[in-house]
């Protein structure tokens, strides 16, 4: 992939720290992105999604109360059940619904089903240390504070990404017309909606930050949702077969296609998957003010969760629990940074031998990564309760209105 238009300035001379992720990548024999893949890297932030900004054009031309619609019922039953569909909608729908011939439908079960072993501690990684470290790549925060983030606030930004990746996760949710395929579908019209707006705003600085929502941003963003929970519950003790880390590898290759990132940044395994995201951050970790301006909020957060009892109290425990994560795993430069406070990691010490012993009776007991699937789903769902409470987390609600499905 080679572009025309300069690079945009954010993107540094040399790689920089990957806060978080260092370590695990040494470990796994993952060294600095070489000058071919850095140079990519820098290109990939002009990139978008060009089929979706194609099918978003037509869309505008043609009237969005008209075209949206039809959207939504072939994201629902197959462009097939769209009566004399317009031929962009076919040409879109035509090559998302034709399933690449890589896809293995039982490795994407037992992805679906990895994920949703790793319970809240998955979760809380990549809350603590994917989503608020991603505050450190400012590129990415002029989008986001332009579509709204300061105002809506973390809560709900979060609660709609836990909900895409619980779809995504659910039993056959990447089945054709699943629930994880059409929610997915939704985030990429959202993104192509999003994208087409940001840059066309008088403000925005394409030769500074590239495009809104390019494909360096999203490679990171994908691996970081959905790859980065497994990471983060093998860092706090749950200890996966290979076929597991495979499993997870191939169910985020599938929903990054379906969501529309290129080939060159979907992991060929699980290896793969976090040298992208080590290199992502490398190319776009590069706080500036606007760090400290959405990580203050999401820290304080957990202050204001649905909590049954004790709001107060349990709310000041959850912030320091949360903080504590983000402190072992961000480390103290990048805590200051963010202006957070470092605390003691108690959570993660007192989790790791928990889930070593739970990994451990897992594999020896019958039925071990059953009971791990349904007990660690019961726990992600308290959990998105606990950040919506009485109202449900709508893909789509935290953007701006002309982007929001419905």
């Amino acid at each position: 992939m080679t572009t025309t238009a300069p690079i945009p300035t954010r993107h540094p001379e040399r790689p920089r720290k990957a806060p978080g992720l260092g370590p695990f990548a040494l470990l796994l024999g993952i060294g600095k992105p070489d000058a071919e893949r850095w140079r990519q890297l820098g290109e990939s932030l002009l990139v978008g999604d060009e089929p979706m900004d194609r099918l978003v054009d037509w869309m505008y031309a043609e009237g969005m109360r008209g075209t949206r619609p039809l959207y939504e019922q072939a994201l629902r039953t197959g462009i097939d059940s769209v009566p004399n569909a317009p031929e962009p909608l076919r040409v879109f729908f035509g090559a998302v619904e034709a399933t690449p011939d890589w896809v293995d439908p039982d490795l994407l079960r037992r992805g679906e089903r990895v994920f949703r072993s790793g319970g809240t501690d998955g979760l809380y990684f990549a809350r603590d240390v994917s989503f608020l470290g991603g505050y450190l790549a400012s590129g990415f925060n002029k989008t986001l504070l332009r579509t709204g983030a300061l105002e809506k606030g973390p809560a709900q930004r979060f609660a709609e990404t836990l909900q895409w990746a619980m779809d995504v996760s659910t039993e056959n949710g990447m089945e054709l017309y699943g629930q994880g395929y059409r929610s997915t579908l939704q985030v990429r019209l959202i993104h192509g909606l999003v994208r087409r707006h940001v840059a066309a705003m008088p403000d925005w600085r394409g030769d500074e930050w590239g495009l809104p929502i390019n494909q360096t941003d999203m490679a990171a963003t994908l691996v970081g949702a959905l790859l980065a929970p497994f990471v983060g519950g093998m860092v706090l003790g749950i200890i996966p077969s290979r076929a597991d880390t495979a499993a997870a590898a191939h169910l985020t290759r599938y929903v990054g296609w379906l969501i529309g990132v290129r080939d060159e940044w979907l992991p060929t395994d699980f290896r793969d998957g976090v040298g992208i995201l080590y290199h992502c951050l490398s190319a776009i970790t590069n706080p500036d003010d606007t760090s400290r301006q959405l990580a203050l909020p999401m820290a304080d957060d957990p202050l204001n969760w649905h909590y049954p009892n004790l709001p107060a109290l349990r709310g000041r425990i959850a912030r320091s629990q949360h903080l504590s994560v983000t402190s072992a795993f961000l480390g103290p430069k990048a805590m200051r940074t963010l202006g957070l406070p470092a605390h003691l990691p108690w959570y993660p010490a007192l989790r790791i031998p928990v889930n070593l012993a739970r990994s451990a009776l897992g594999r020896v007991l019958p039925g071990g990564a059953e009971r791990a699937a349904v007990q660690g789903r019961s726990e992600q769902e308290d959990f998105l309760r606990l950040l919506t409470g009485e109202t449900e987390a709508t893909i789509g609600g935290a953007a701006p209105p002309h982007a929001r499905i419905g």
